[in-house]
C-alpha cells in the first residue's frame, strides 16, 4: 500500500489536477495576451487600400450572388474604402496632379482598377436599390451610394482627360510623302501628260508608299493604353463622352490630312457662283484626285482599324464611329464632286470631270467595303450618285462639239487653204478623248438608251457586238458634221483647186490624228479610216487635175508637126503658155500652206513625177527649133532642174520669189 501511495504522490502532487493548472498557466496567460495584443494592434491599425478594395471585391461578388436578399446593407467598411479613394483624389486635385498617362505605371493601374471597382459597385448597389423600397433603405445608405457615385464620376473624368491626352497629344503628326506630286502635272491636254505622275505612283506603292505616312500615328503602347481607357469608360456608363473625345480627335486629325493634301472645305454654291475654272482645274480638282486615291487607300482602312483597336471589346462602337467619321469625309469629297459637275459646262472642262470621274469608280468598291453592311450600300450608291453626275456633265460637254461645229460660220476662208482651226480643235480634242475611251464608252453606255430587241438572243449579241457604242456613234456624227463643215468651208474658194487642196488638207490632217491614237482609230473603225483615205486620194487627183493637167497640155507633142516638121509659131505659144502657167502656180501656191511634212513630199514627190519628165521631153526634143542664145533664152525660161527646185518650195506659206531675182 505505502508503495502505491508513494507512486500516487509522485503522479499526484498536492493540489491534485487544479494545482497542475496553476502550475502551467503562466505560459499559457502569456500566449493569450500576445495573441490579444496582436489583435488590439491590427484593430488599432487603418486597413491599407489594397486591402478594403480586396474586401470591396468580395463584398461585390457576394452581391451579384445575392442581390435580391432582403438584408441589403452596404458593409461599414466600405465607408473607409471611400475615404481612402477621395483622399488620393485630393492629393490628385489639391496641386500634386495626376501623373499623365504612362509616367507611372502604377498609376495607371490605379485608376483603371479602381474605376472598374466602383464601376461594379454602381452597378450593383444602384440595381439593388432599385429592387428595394425606398423606405426600407435608410438615409446613410442613400448618402453612401450617392458617394460612390461621386468618387465614379470623378475616376471617370480623370480616365477621360487621359483618354484625350493620348489621343491628341501623343500623336506623331502626319507625314505626306507624295513622292515628287506635282498638281500641275494633270492638265486639260490629256492622260499622255500624266504618265510620269502614273509612274510616280507605281513607285510610290512599291517603295511602301502607305507607310511612310506614319498613319493613323500612335505607338502601339499608345493604342494599347487607349483600348483599356475606352473599355473602362464604356464599362463605367461613359460611352458618350469617350465616344465624343474620339470622334473629335480623329476630325482634327482628317482636317489636318486634307490641308496638307490640298482639299479646301468649300460649298457647292461657291464652286459654282464664285470659283475660277482655271483655279479648280490646276490645283483643286487635282487635290481632289489624289486626296480621294489617298483615304481610299491609306486613311479609310488606317482609321478602321484605330477604331477596331481602341474599341476592340465593343465592334458596334468601333464600327458606328468609323462610320460617323469617314462618312463626313466622303460627303465632303463628295460635295467637291457635285460642285464640279454643276459648274457651267465648257469644253475645256470634260477631261479634268473624266479624270474625277475615274478616281470615284476605281475607288468606290475598296471604299464601300470597309463600311459595315448596313450603311455600305448608302455609301455607293451616294458614291454612285455623284459618278453618276460628273458622266452626265461630261456627255453634254461632248456631245456640245456637235454645237460648236455648227456656231462656226465664219465667211472668210482660211488664207492658203490651211487646215482650219476648227478641224485643229475637234481633232485634238477627239485624239485626247482616245486617251479616255474607255471611260467615255462606260458614261455613254450608263446614260444613253439603246434600242435592245431580245437581248437573250445570240443573233441580238451579235448585232450588238457588230453595232457602235454610243460613244462611237456620237464621235462619227462628230466627224459627219465636221466634214459637212469643212466643205461649206472650201465652197468659200473661188479656185476649185484650192478648194480640194483645202479639203485634203483638212482631211489629211483628221485622218494622221485618227490614226496617231490607237483608241481614237478603235471608235472610228476601219470603215471610217478607208472612205477617208479614198476621200482624200481624190481631192488630190482633183487638185492636181485642175493645176497641173494644163501644164502638161502645153508639152504635149502633138499638134506640133505638120508634115514632120515643126511648127515654130505653135511651139513658141505653148513654151509662152508653159512659162505663164508656171509662173501662176508659183506665184500662188507657193503661199499655200500644208503643215503636214509628209503630206507636203508627197505632192511635191507627185507634181515632180509628172511635171519634170514630160519637160525634159519636151525640151530635149524641141529647144534646137529655136536659134541659140536671145530666141532659146526668151523660150525656154526654165531649165528642168529650175522647175525642180520651185516645186521643192511649195506649199510652205511663203512668197515666191522670181527666177531673175534667184539668178541674181
Amino acid at each position: 500500500m505505502e508503495n502505491n501511495n508513494n507512486a500516487g504522490d509522485t503522479l499526484n502532487p498536492p493540489g491534485g489536477a487544479a494545482a497542475q493548472a496553476n502550475t502551467l498557466s503562466p505560459t499559457r496567460h502569456g500566449q493569450a495576451e500576445e495573441e490579444h495584443k496582436k489583435e488590439e494592434a491590427a484593430a488599432s491599425t487603418p486597413p491599407s487600400l489594397e486591402k478594403l478594395a480586396q474586401e470591396i471585391d468580395q463584398f461585390a461578388r457576394r452581391l451579384r450572388t445575392d442581390g435580391n436578399a432582403n438584408n441589403f446593407e452596404i458593409p461599414d467598411f466600405t465607408e473607409r474604402y471611400l475615404d481612402l479613394v477621395e483622399e488620393k483624389i485630393m492629393k490628385y486635385d489639391a496641386g500634386e496632379g495626376k501623373p499623365r498617362w504612362g509616367e507611372v505605371s502604377e498609376e495607371d493601374s490605379w485608376l483603371l482598377n479602381n474605376a472598374n471597382r466602383f464601376s461594379k459597385l454602381m452597378t450593383l448597389v444602384t440595381g439593388n436599390y432599385r429592387d428595394h423600397e425606398p423606405e426600407k433603405i435608410s438615409g446613410a445608405q442613400v448618402s453612401m451610394m450617392n458617394r460612390i457615385s461621386s468618387i465614379h464620376q470623378r475616376l471617370m473624368t480623370y480616365l477621360e482627360e487621359d483618354f484625350r491626352f493620348l489621343m491628341e497629344e501623343t500623336r506623331i503628326p502626319t507625314e505626306l510623302d507624295p513622292g515628287g506630286y506635282n498638281q500641275n502635272s494633270f492638265d486639260t491636254k490629256g492622260k499622255q501628260h500624266m504618265a510620269a505622275f502614273e509612274q510616280q505612283e507605281v513607285a510610290q506603292e512599291q517603295d511602301g508608299f502607305e507607310q511612310d505616312t506614319n498613319f493613323p500615328g500612335y505607338s502601339e503602347e499608345t493604342m494599347a493604353g487607349l483600348s483599356k481607357i475606352a473599355s473602362e469608360m464604356l464599362f463605367g456608363g461613359y460611352e458618350s463622352e469617350c465616344c465624343q473625345v474620339y470622334i473629335i480627335s480623329r476630325r482634327s486629325a482628317f482636317e489636318e490630312i486634307n490641308q496638307k493634301l490640298g482639299l479646301e472645305k468649300i460649298s457647292i454654291d461657291e464652286m459654282v457662283t464664285k470659283m475660277q475654272w482655271e483655279t479648280m482645274a490646276r490645283d483643286m480638282i487635282p487635290a481632289w484626285i489624289n486626296t480621294l486615291k489617298q483615304y481610299a487607300a491609306v486613311y479609310f482602312p488606317g482609321e478602321r482599324k484605330l477604331t477596331e483597336t481602341v474599341f476592340t471589346n465593343n465592334h458596334a462602337v468601333a464600327v458606328g464611329l468609323f462610320s460617323s467619321l469617314s462618312r463626313g469625309v466622303v460627303i465632303q469629297l463628295l460635295n467637291f464632286a457635285e460642285g464640279a459637275a454643276m459648274t457651267k459646262r465648257a469644253g475645256e472642262k470634260l477631261f479634268k470631270l473624266l479624270d474625277m470621274y475615274e478616281g470615284l469608280y476605281e475607288v468606290i468598291p475598296s471604299v464601300a467595303r470597309l463600311f459595315p453592311e448596313e450603311s455600305s450600300e448608302e455609301i455607293k450608291t451616294e458614291m454612285n450618285h455623284a459618278r453618276s453626275r460628273l458622266g452626265e456633265a461630261s456627255i453634254h460637254i461632248f456631245c456640245d462639239l456637235e454645237n460648236q461645229i455648227k456656231s462656226e460660220t465664219a465667211k472668210s476662208a482660211v488664207p492658203g487653204g490651211a487646215v482650219h482651226p476648227l478641224t485643229r480643235y475637234i481633232m485634238n480634242y477627239l485624239n485626247i478623248a482616245g486617251d479616255y475611251k474607255k471611260t467615255l464608252e462606260q458614261v455613254f453606255m450608263e446614260h444613253t438608251k439603246r434600242d435592245r430587241a431580245g437581248s437573250t438572243s445570240k443573233n441580238a449579241e451579235q448585232k450588238n457586238e457588230e453595232t457602235p457604242s454610243p460613244f462611237a456613234k456620237q464621235a462619227l456624227r462628230v466627224m459627219d458634221l465636221l466634214d459637212s463643215s469643212l466643205e461649206g468651208k472650201a465652197r468659200l474658194y473661188k479656185e476649185v483647186a484650192l478648194s480640194n487642196f483645202f479639203m485634203m488638207n483638212n482631211g489629211r490632217y483628221m485622218l494622221q490624228k485618227i490614226k496617231s491614237s490607237s483608241e481614237m482609230s478603235k471608235v472610228m473603225g476601219d470603215n471610217w479610216i478607208r472612205k477617208k483615205s479614198s476621200e482624200l486620194r481624190n481631192y488630190h487627183k482633183n487638185y492636181q487635175r485642175e493645176t497641173w493637167n494644163r501644164v502638161l497640155q502645153c508639152l504635149s507633142h502633138e499638134g506640133l508637126a505638120v508634115n514632120g516638121k515643126v511648127h515654130k509659131p505653135v511651139l513658141k505659144e505653148r513654151f509662152k503658155s508653159f512659162n505663164s502657167l508656171f509662173d501662176d502656180i508659183l506665184k500662188t501656191q507657193s503661199s499655200w500652206v500644208v503643215k503636214d511634212e509628209q503630206l507636203q513630199s508627197e505632192l511635191r514627190v507627185s507634181i515632180s513625177a509628172v511635171i519634170i519628165p514630160a519637160y525634159r521631153s519636151f525640151v530635149a526634143r524641141f529647144a534646137q527649133t529655136f536659134d541659140p542664145g536671145r530666141q532659146t533664152e526668151k523660150y525656154i525660161k526654165y531649165q528642168a532642174e529650175d522647175i525642180e527646185t520651185y516645186i521643192d518650195e511649195l506649199f510652205e506659206g511663203k512668197p515666191h520669189q522670181s527666177i531673175g531675182k534667184r539668178r541674181t
